[in-house]
């Protein structure tokens, strides 16, 4: 059994212990090490990770070849390339891992069966993928409507402890600016 994604689900909703068993059957464990790459463009998201342990990231290598991060996802978050998983098509994204790291697999060939099995599963990813969605055109606001650093502020207030386990580098690509200007705000306080 794995406690900590039963305790994420029962935020959401109730499963009996027969079919906690059944999700926790259909998990595979997963152990990665620090930078290791778990994706890559041109290859097929195998499915959806929720991460028990570690830090990973989600990011594109635009034109310029600078990273351009999506997605974090720390301890009880997933993550995944959802457009390669829904629509079948090759990854356009990375996921790579920040910290060393241990998480779930849910491979997408046991989903399905998994959801027809516990219809409570499907009401809990819907669940979850609202939330995600919400959070993204929260995170496109910010980068419409707010200057550089009022999302810097806005965003360590929100997540203190999550901003010293990130580099800052990477922190500047996902707030949407260079790390010369995360310097540079960082230096004002």
């Amino acid at each position: 059994m794995y406690p900590q994604l039963l305790a994420h689900i029962k935020r959401l909703v109730q499963l009996t212990p027969a079919e906690e068993q059944l999700l926790c059957d259909s998990m595979e464990l997963k152990k990665f090490k620090k930078k290791e790459i778990i994706l890559e463009p041109g290859q097929h998201c195998k499915g959806e990770y929720f991460v028990l342990s570690g830090l990973l990231r989600q990011y594109y290598v635009n034109a310029k070849l600078n990273e351009q991060i999506v997605q974090f996802a720390l301890e009880s978050w997933w993550i995944a390339d959802h457009d390669s998983i829904v629509n079948h098509v090759p990854a356009g994204t990375y996921i790579q891992t920040i910290e060393a790291s241990e998480v779930l697999l849910l491979h997408n060939k046991d989903k399905g069966p998994l959801l027809e099995q516990v219809p409570k599963l499907d009401t809990y990813f819907r669940l979850t993928m609202q939330r995600a969605f919400i959070a993204s055109q929260r995170r496109i606001g910010f980068l419409f409507n707010q200057t550089d650093e009022q999302r810097f502020h806005y965003f360590t207030a929100m997540f203190p402890d999550f901003v010293q386990r990130v580099p800052q580098y990477m922190l500047a690509s996902y707030l949407g600016f260079t790390p010369q200007f995360l310097s540079r705000i960082r230096a004002k306080r």
